[in-house]
């Protein structure tokens, strides 16, 4: 039988825009810490500093009368791109392609002479990838015994002539760019036309490019300004938390509902704790909010520029004490004034919105989803917790994902890994430990760092596109609020289930929920009108497919041939297979069709086609493939059966050494019990 498999969707240009620069911002972020350190170190010690100390900020001479070389020019100019070159190379090919990076940053730096950020975020990842080429040329050729020799001098040779790309090729280039860049910033500084980058930055952060622009463009073109001029205005272009503050407010205010309660602990994440993806929210679920966080960003810009402030490092995470710390020393006034100015016009600017909108919050859903889907080109259910309509609106769109083991181990992820993450994380945390799982672990991580290591892994809604290739075999959650959403209750009981023995769980993109229906409770049934729901007829010892699809096929029809669901069904599962896929570990997929699909089951039914020899299922060998189609929760009590099989290694060891049905039959007894 030939079953027409469904095309997987294209990724948006949206999703690959953030893939681009959260890549860019993937080699800022995890040195952030040696940025803070140099900005630190640039406030105190040097000649205009609060605690001049020549020896430290590289200005005087010593007792020989040698110029003081200090910390300050040593740190940026060859410290902080060289990690930043390593980490991109380490990006792409680990530490081997993290070394060579640096090498060949190297001679980029020495051949501009200047801070070469920009020349480290471009020869990080070449290092990487074309160290990563080579090695593919003589992989297995190599004789035992030479691997090391082979390895060393190949990435030192490379790595030499990378140098000399840089110091001879590259460096002119960048150092190029690099001043007309800077050359740009001046004459939108001189020409009063710097407020206006807020129309393209404000729409863009709510978008989830905040950390691509303020980590991946602005903060190396900042720091170079900073070593020039002893500060920049170009790290709070993105960071001032004021335009988020000011929407906040307004809700706290003026707001309804979930919004207004929820507002003040937002304000205080948000300011504070620097966390800005805490008002994204608040915006999309009325977009024309955006006028609100533009006119804030455009005030506090102007008032930076007409009071020459700035900071002289960046401010990560952006919180107010982050600001207040690296603010250059004639600046405190102007930094302090474009915060408050901006938080003023953006609560101006928010109130009068929210007051003069018909419905107000809440009431305005269907208008401002519909406002939100036209801006961002997809569709989107992030009024779904203030409508109290979640659950209904994701399952019927969702597809579903099976677990079969217990949840011991969570991550909340987001574009940085140290935002919306850490705190999503937190509460989390707190709620499972609250309904007595205290061993189950929850983390936050950037998706750039995820593996497929999760039973659960959390993301916003706009992100979960691009965590779900990374972690195919986890349960994902799709959340639209990051302080109380309602999918965090589902996740308690997802892991209240999990954890109690003879139910295992298993849930759709955004709601616990069963992959061919809605319901969210378990019953121990195994038939329905008189119908088992595993027969011998159903169970496959030789299958005969060789590939994935043709395997979904193989298990489909044995489903077919039962009258458990029609041929729609089949084409579903395909479907499913392709967003995300249904490998479970210890050898067993288990396919299953979308939510959507549950009008074309008849009955529950289960069939088992086992692959002596294995097959490949998206990288991972198979060679269990269980068809599941289920009704009113009675698959729940077939994958509890299931999931206590592949959970005993003996128990596969048997199911891959039966030589008849019975055997295989009498394993999974307790499915028809």
């Amino acid at each position: 039988m030939a079953t027409e498999t469904v095309a997987k969707p294209r990724t948006s240009l949206r999703v690959g825009v953030q893939k681009f620069g959260t890549f860019l911002s993937g080699m800022i972020m995890p040195n952030i810490g040696a940025f803070i350190a140099w900005g630190l170190i640039t406030a105190l010690f040097i000649e205009k500093g609060y605690l001049p100390v020549p020896q430290l900020g590289g200005f005087g001479t010593n007792a020989e009368g040698v110029a003081n070389v200090g910390l300050v020019g040593p740190m940026i100019t060859y410290l902080l791109p060289l990690l930043i070159a390593y980490t991109g190379g380490k990006m792409v090919y680990d530490v081997r392609g993290g070394v060579v990076g640096a090498i060949g940053t190297m001679g980029v730096i020495v051949g501009a002479g200047i801070p070469m950020f920009i020349g480290a975020m471009i020869m990080g990842p070449l290092g990487g990838w074309t160290i990563k080429q080579l090695d593919r040329l003589w992989d297995g050729k190599i004789r035992p015994g030479f691997e090391m020799l082979v390895n060393n001098f190949s990435a030192g040779i490379w790595g030499a002539a990378l140098a000399l790309l840089g110091f001879y090729g590259i460096s002119p280039l960048v150092a190029g760019f690099s001043k007309g860049a800077g050359n740009v910033v001046q004459f939108l500084v001189d020409n009063g036309l710097l407020p206006l980058t807020s129309i393209f930055i404000e729409p863009a952060k709510v978008l989830f490019l905040n950390n691509a622009i303020n980590h991946g463009v602005l903060t190396p073109l900042g720091v170079q300004q900073s070593l020039e001029q002893g500060k920049s205005i170009l790290f709070l272009l993105e960071a001032n938390p004021g335009p988020g503050l000011g929407i906040l407010l307004a809700y706290m205010f003026f707001g309804r509902g979930a919004a207004k309660a929820s507002a003040p602990g937002a304000a205080i994440i948000h300011f504070l704790g620097g966390i800005h993806e805490i008002y994204f929210p608040y915006v999309l679920m009325k977009p024309i909010l955006i006028l609100a966080a533009i006119g804030g960003g455009m005030t506090g810009i102007a008032t930076l520029a007409l009071t020459n402030s700035g900071l002289v490092a960046p401010a990560a995470p952006g919180s107010i004490i982050a600001v207040i710390a690296q603010t250059s020393r004639d600046s405190y006034v102007g930094v302090i004034l474009a915060v408050v100015l901006a938080t003023t016009v953006s609560f101006l600017i928010a109130s009068l919105i929210l007051r003069t909108s018909k419905n107000k919050g809440e009431d305005d859903l269907t208008e401002a989803t519909s406002r939100m889907e036209a801006m961002k080109g997809k569709k989107s259910s992030v009024s779904s917790a203030l409508t109290g309509e979640g659950a209904d609106r994701t399952a019927a769109r969702g597809e579903g994902t099976v677990l079969t083991r217990p949840v011991q181990n969570i991550v909340f992820a987001c574009d940085a890994g140290m935002g919306s993450s850490a705190m999503g994380a937190s509460v989390l945390r707190n709620k499972i430990k609250a309904a007595g799982f205290p061993d189950v672990k929850v983390t936050n991580s950037a998706i750039a760092n995820l593996s497929d290591s999760y039973d659960v892994v959390v993301t916003h809604e706009d992100l979960t596109e691009r965590a779900q290739p990374r972690t195919a075999s986890a349960v994902h959650y799709s959340v639209d609020n990051f302080m109380n959403s309602p999918r965090y209750d589902e996740i308690v009981e997802l892991v209240r289930a999990s954890n109690s023995e003879g139910a295992p769980a298993e849930t759709t993109e955004t709601v616990a929920a069963a992959p061919a229906h809605g319901a969210h409770t378990a019953e121990p049934a195994a038939a329905v009108e008189g119908k088992a729901v595993l027969l011998r007829e159903s169970v496959v010892l030789n299958g005969t497919s060789r590939d994935r699809d043709s395997a979904i096929d193989e298990a489909g029809q044995l489903l077919l041939d039962r009258g458990a669901v029609d041929m729609s069904y089949v084409h579903a599962m395909h479907e499913r297979e392709e967003s995300v896929s249904t490998y479970m570990g210890s050898f067993l997929a288990i396919p299953h069709g979308t939510n959507a699909a549950k009008e074309h089951i008849n009955h529950s039914a289960v069939s088992i086609v086992r692959y002596p020899e294995g097959i490949d299922w998206g990288g991972k060998q198979v060679k269990f493939v269980v068809g599941v189609a289920g009704i009113n929760n009675e698959h729940l009590h077939i994958l509890s059966s299931i999931a206590k099989i592949f959970t005993n290694k003996a128990q596969v060891a048997q199911l891959e050494q039966a030589t008849t049905v019975d055997e295989v039959l009498e394993l999974f007894g307790k499915v028809n019990a």
